[in-house]
């Protein structure tokens, strides 16, 4: 029998079917109950962080750390072209205006030069993106950021766990943003959660993620706010997986190192590189591959890759390839994000993966790899709007 491959499906059990039927019994299955502060509290002591703030998704936990920083119409926020689009809509949101960052060949996270080369008087902020659980070298930022008065927003969703000099992933920040959507590390289905250094700030973002209402004065609000709120359902399935978080991310560990071992000597295969310092929890394993060797692109390889039992997918797109971010911006203007999308694929790296799957998978690319061929034709910014290969995720 084939073992099977998992991209990134959840990993649930009988302790979070346990959970949720505790929360379930006890009726307390909305916003208001013991399990949301539980929740919070225990994502906090694993960060070591002062408190946590749990939102409905990754995306609202953005929004809110861009409101709180005080964004807004006339603003510029520096973004890594190489993303999710979650990292840019929030700033949006907002009314400022998302500016778009090259990222480094290497770690495919946003390079300190192409982002200071960004910065107008207009720039107040940086949404700094761990890409697939890798973590971004944070030194050269945050002098950037302390420099040109710029506040760090950390975009941590796909980073728990991972580790710069020591330092937590969403600690590095002034406001570091999780998610626990169904694909990540851990879920809760949903949801997201905001930490930063601030007590105070953080109690500001929980009034605001409540309609903004002051409690104490029945239904008074004060500012605009918003239904931001996490559900206990939601925060007891989020304990059961703390309850296994240490269990994954020795998991995640195998698998990324299984990868490594099984790509050391091919030269067309480069995995996603850790910045010096980092101590990552991979969250999706991620290769460029010289498709010369392949004779085929992107799109084929996973076709040929499906119908051998092995789920793979696209990186992320370039941001500036979407209608709403094009602004007359050209693709030539950020070059690795677009040869990282043409060349790259992301692997089966759920926790739920054994080792032999894992191998399988590793076998299954490194077997298409074939006598040099031409390129073929790469994705510009022009045509990738039409294009429907790409598959992203959520927040």
């Amino acid at each position: 029998m084939t073992t099977p491959c998992y991209l990134d499906d959840p990993n649930l059990g009988e302790l979070e079917k346990s959970c949720l039927s505790r929360c379930i019994d006890s009726t307390f299955v909305s916003t208001f109950g013991p399990f949301v502060p539980e929740f919070e509290a225990a994502f906090a002591r694993f960060l070591g962080a002062p408190g946590a703030v749990s939102v409905q998704s990754g995306t609202a936990g953005l929004h809110l750390a861009l409101h709180e920083s005080g964004l807004g119409p006339g603003d510029e926020v520096l973004v890594p072209a190489l993303t999710f689009v979650a990292s840019a809509n929030p700033v949006s949101y907002t009314g400022a205006r998302p500016v778009f960052v090259d990222v480094d060949a290497a770690t495919w996270n946003m390079d300190p030069d192409a982002a200071e080369l960004r910065i107008t008087e207009r720039t107040r902020a940086m949404v700094i993106v761990h890409l697939y659980g890798r973590i971004c070298g944070m030194e050269r930022l945050e002098e950037i950021a302390r420099r040109h008065n710029l506040c760090i927003i950390e975009d941590a969703t796909e980073a728990l766990g991972s580790r710069y000099k020591g330092r937590p992933a969403g600690t590095l920040g002034d406001l570091g943003v999780f998610s626990f959507n169904g694909n990540k590390l851990i879920t809760t289905g949903g949801g997201g959660m905001v930490v930063g250094r601030d007590p105070q700030r953080l109690s500001h973002i929980r009034f605001l993620a409540n309609q903004a209402r002051r409690e104490e004065a029945g239904y008074f609000h004060p500012e605009i706010g918003f239904n931001y709120r996490m559900t206990n359902l939601e925060a007891s399935l989020g304990l059961a997986q703390m309850q296994r978080l240490h269990e994954f991310i020795e998991t995640k560990r195998r698998i990324h190192g299984i990868y490594a071992e099984a790509f050391r000597d091919v030269g067309e295969l480069q995995l996603q590189a850790p910045c010096e310092g980092a101590d990552d929890v991979v969250w999706l394993n991620a290769v460029t591959i010289d498709t010369a060797h392949t004779g085929t692109g992107i799109p084929e390889i996973m076709e040929t890759l499906k119908q051998r039992g092995i789920p793979t997918r696209r990186l992320f797109m370039p941001l500036v390839c979407f209608p709403p971010y094009f602004e007359g911006r050209r693709e030539e203007s950020y070059p690795r994000a677009v040869r990282l999308y043409n060349e790259g694929l992301c692997l089966p790296s759920s926790t739920l993966n054994t080792a032999g799957g894992i191998r399988r998978a590793a076998e299954g690319l490194k077997g298409l790899l074939v006598k040099r061929r031409p390129r073929p034709a790469l994705v510009s910014a022009r045509t990738a709007g039409a294009a429907s290969a790409m598959t992203g995720g959520s927040r």
